[in-house]
C-alpha cells in the first residue's frame, strides 16, 4: 500500500516530488508536494484505487497529509493493497 501511494504522489506530481526523498512524516502540503487541487486529485486516486469513499469530514491533514497518515486512513477504511477495478494509473486525473 505504502509504495503504491508513494509511486502515485511521484508520477503524479514530479514537479514537487522531483529530486526529493519523500519520508513517510513528509508532510505533502507543507513541503510542497502537493496543493489543495492535489488533494482532490489524491482523493480520486485512491477512490478509485483502493475501493473507498472519502467523505468530506475525511477531508482534514490528519488523514492525508503525509504517506503515514495515508497508509492509516486507509487501513481504517478497510483497504487492501488489491486494485478495486484495474491497475493504477497516475496521468489523467483533474489535469488543471
Amino acid at each position: 500500500m505504502r509504495d503504491i501511494v508513494t509511486q502515485f504522489i511521484c508520477e503524479a506530481f514530479p514537479a514537487g516530488a522531483q529530486g526529493r526523498r519523500i519520508e513517510g512524516d513528509t508532510s505533502l502540503l507543507e513541503s510542497g508536494l502537493i496543493d489543495s487541487t492535489g488533494v482532490l486529485e489524491l482523493v480520486e486516486f485512491l477512490e478509485s484505487r483502493f475501493g473507498i469513499s472519502v467523505d468530506d469530514a475525511d477531508l482534514v491533514p490528519e488523514n492525508l497529509d503525509s504517506i503515514d497518515r495515508i497508509c492509516r486512513f486507509l487501513a481504517r477504511k478497510g483497504a487492501g493493497a488489491a486494485p478495486a477495478d484495474g491497475p493504477a494509473r497516475a496521468s489523467g486525473r483533474l489535469s488543471g
